[in-house]
């Protein structure tokens, strides 16, 4: 039985050489050339980046196979499952910070190595992102990604409105700072273990985000520091948006401030509660 399925195909787990692995399986829909075309495309499109990334917070490529009717792709396999179904799991409530910026972290790095060899990824949201054992983030899906070249001709039906871009849901030229908006909800989704636009549909999502210029709403108990990221990150005008290499460094000294302060509250918690002699 497939643990997960799309558009193109499904998702099954499987075993290579000892190891756990996710085979994605396309069919080919003989029947339609036209889309037959495009699956193609889409195809030798994720097995070429695949076999090009090569970073600890992006899903590790294993093989790939191309036979009459069915194709398929091979990858590791995350025990943790996707990050939308570990956030639906603890329903609405926040994850704790010290992890949820560790695994912003992990998206920011893994992303700041995909734009630094020119792709954009186009489908960022926490479907794609996937939780390992160790509970760090493995970026995936790169089905939909592109070159950044050319990117007049770029179109938006594979990405998800609740994440897109306002340029990518109007059919505007855009480049590698849509990847950059689409995080600021992600982080937003780890700071508050929710939904974004969980009250609208996604359609309703895309005319509040692009008419009203409408953004998930940052909860008063938000570190600021996050919240200014999220804000940056989301902004209407892409050049306001900071690459992701920048993204690292915000969220670095976030985590070293979350750290600090931990530190701090136990040191504090050992001098009210001093140990005592039997």
């Amino acid at each position: 039985m497939p643990f997960a399925q799309g558009a193109f195909g499904k998702l099954y787990k499987g075993t290579y050489n000892g190891m756990e692995v996710a085979i994605k399986l396309l069919e080919r829909p003989e029947a339609d050339p036209e889309k037959a075309q495009l699956l193609e495309q889409q195809f030798v499109q994720e097995v070429m980046m695949l076999a090009t990334l090569r970073h600890p917070n992006i899903v590790k490529f294993i093989g790939a196979c191309r036979k009459p009717m069915v194709w398929c792709i091979v990858t590791e396999y995350a025990k943790g499952g996707s990050l939308k179904h570990f956030l639906s799991k603890r329903q609405n409530r926040s994850v704790p910070l010290k992890l949820a910026v560790k695994q912003a972290l992990d998206v920011a790095r893994g992303m700041a190595y995909v734009h630094g060899l020119g792709f954009i990824h186009r489908d960022l949201k926490s479907d794609n992102l996937l939780i390992s054992g160790d509970k760090s983030i493995k970026i995936a899906d790169f089905g939909v990604a592109r070159i950044e070249v050319k990117t007049e001709g770029m179109t938006p039906e594979t990405g998800t409105y609740r994440w897109m871009a306002p340029e990518m849901i109007q059919h505007r030229p855009y480049n590698q700072k849509v990847d950059v908006y689409s995080f600021g909800i992600v982080l937003w989704e780890l700071v508050t273990g929710s939904v974004p636009f969980a009250n609208m549909t996604a359609v309703q999502a895309a005319f509040a985000v692009v008419n009203k210029g409408v953004r998930p709403q940052i909860p008063p108990d938000c570190l600021p520091a996050l919240g200014a990221i999220m804000t940056r990150c989301w902004d209407t005008n892409p050049e306001v948006r900071p690459p992701f290499t920048e993204v690292v460094r915000m969220l670095e000294q976030v985590e070293m401030e979350v750290l600090t302060t931990v530190r701090r509250a136990r040191f504090r918690c050992c001098i009210a509660q001093p140990k005592t002699r039997d």
